[in-house]
């Protein structure tokens, strides 16, 4: 385990023990899913994070404005505050990461990723999250799904670590494998 990722896990955990303590843990879930959906789309919050340029009370302030914007709860504007008054701001993203992992974990959810070739209804998606449900024991399923159309067909399917490939792409790739050991 790095030092930043074990830094970013004691944070995670103290506010989650806040955040459960003040029985406000999922406006918490709320507010760190709307940052993170805005670090994916906003360049400029994502430059504010990472930049060394910007000094430490410049972060704070940055941050605070946009948390407040953002109408986020007093304890997630006093947290991201307080780390980038202490210089951790560049930790942004692995707290929320490890956080929101820290209350699925504790709720009993497991995040399914999976890609398709094409884009999967809401009648195929019930029947992945069935089929993995069945194939973990695990009742709660947070899935998300991509397109990758050079699969051709079949799926990719990612639980934690775990990974299924059961695409076209990959049992052609394969066949053409087994057919030049053959020569």
């Amino acid at each position: 385990m790095s030092v930043s990722s074990g830094l970013s896990g004691r944070y995670a955990k103290a506010l989650y023990e806040l955040a459960k303590e003040k029985k406000i843990l999922s406006k918490i879930v709320d507010d760190f899913m709307k940052l993170k959906e805005l670090t994916e789309v906003s360049d400029s919050l994502s430059n504010l994070i990472v930049s060394p340029a910007i000094s430490k009370s410049d972060k704070q302030n940055s941050i605070l404005k946009i948390l407040n914007q953002a109408q986020a709860q007093k304890l997630t504007t006093k947290f991201f505050g307080t780390l980038a008054k202490n210089g951790r701001l560049i930790l942004f993203n692995e707290v929320i990461d490890n956080f929101l992992s820290q209350v699925s974990r504790i709720n009993g959810e497991v995040k399914a990723e999976v890609i398709s070739s094409f884009a999967l209804d809401q009648v195929q998606q019930k029947k992945v999250v069935s089929a993995i449900s069945e194939a973990t024991g695990v009742k709660k399923i947070i899935l998300s799904t991509s397109v990758d159309e050079s699969l051709i067909g079949g799926l990719i399917v990612k639980i934690g670590s775990k990974m299924i490939d059961n695409s076209l792409k990959t049992k052609l790739n394969r066949l053409e494998i087994a057919m030049r050991g053959t020569n």
